[in-house]
């Protein structure tokens, strides 16, 4: 399975914003990103002007970074978005919040999506009482996932569990701490994604 494994503190610093992409760390004084806001490089803090081009090449490599998911996969993502009811780049958004190792996430099971899907590939969860490890499954509303009982002392995950609240769970997912299980409410609304996203310039750059 292709993966990005190089320093992934320069992937904020090069987007111009938190990516989250270190769990706890990113929360502390210690994240790369507050100690160097500003692109990686010899000419990092260097004004640069983008072209149009660029700018929409900026957006859709900060979306990717961010769900943790490639170029081939990504473009998957928006044929199938293109080929749905309502506006492209919601549509785009919401298949990415859709994924298992987001929904892992965001539920407080993990302190990062990339740990989120490591946890996924490795069994940890089950989606309404049944195995799934495959870290791109789409949930549904009303799914239910749930840690595994073998998995339920896994310290990493307890580590997890206990200081998601302090970061807080999407309102479209309900946790129950002492079950184990995060329920999927409805599927995800624009409002719902919390970050600076301009999803028209992905679309516009596929549209070419």
């Amino acid at each position: 399975m292709a993966r990005y494994t190089g320093a992934v503190c320069k992937l904020c610093r090069r987007e111009g914003m938190k990516l989250f992409l270190k769990g706890e760390r990113c929360y502390k004084d210690k994240c790369g990103f507050e100690k160097k806001p500003y692109a990686p490089g010899q000419h990092g803090q260097a004004r640069k002007k983008l072209s149009d081009y660029g700018t929409q090449m900026r957006e859709k490599q900060k979306v990717k970074r961010l769900y943790g998911v490639l170029e081939k996969q990504f473009r998957r993502y928006f044929d199938k978005a293109t080929r749905m009811q309502g506006i492209t780049g919601e549509n785009l958004l919401q298949l990415l919040e859709r994924r298992l190792d987001n929904i892992v996430y965001r539920a407080g099971f993990a302190g990062s999506r990339k740990e989120a899907r490591q946890m996924v590939g490795h069994g940890h969860f089950l989606v309404d009482g049944k195995p799934v490890n495959i870290p791109s499954y789409l949930v549904k509303a009303g799914n239910v996932v749930s840690v595994c009982e073998k998995s339920r002392e896994n310290t990493r995950i307890k580590e997890c569990v206990d200081t998601a609240e302090g970061r807080g769970v999407s309102e479209w997912i309900t946790l129950d701490k002492g079950a184990y299980k995060a329920s999927v409410l409805r599927m995800p609304v624009r409002d719902d994604i919390g970050y600076e996203i301009q999803e028209h310039l992905i679309v516009e750059l596929y549209s070419k």
